[in-house]
């Protein structure tokens, strides 16, 4: 996600076709480094692309994906009557998850964006 947006605050910026030593310019002014495989690899997908399609398609893509807000909801399971472990348990589950989810700078996020 940082090259994404470095990408496009190079774009925004004026330089419609952002150099990776632009990125890493950009990302090292506010202390932030990514891998310069990822960079050349996003440079690579989106060679070529108009970065206004981009965004289009990837609205079109976000569109279409269930946020759990509407009729698809999670069903929740009643607790046990005893009131025990289970509820405490449960709750460490969800802190764990929590701790897991973690910004990822994994290249195959970018593929889904990127690609028209």
């Amino acid at each position: 996600m940082k090259v994404i947006a470095a990408y496009l605050l190079a774009v925004l910026g004026g330089n419609n076709t952002p150099s990776a030593k632009t990125i890493k310019d950009i990302l090292g002014s506010v202390g932030a480094e990514a891998e310069d495989g990822n960079i050349e690899l996003f440079l690579s997908e989106i060679k070529g692309k108009d970065i206004a399609e981009v965004i289009a398609s990837g609205k079109e893509k976000l569109a279409s994906v269930p946020s759990g807000g509407g009729g698809g909801g999670v069903a929740v399971g009643a607790a046990p009557a005893s009131g025990g472990a289970a509820p405490a348990a449960a709750e460490a589950k969800k802190e764990e998850k929590v701790e897991e989810k973690e910004e990822s700078d994994d290249v195959s996020f970018y593929f889904g964006l990127v690609r028209l």
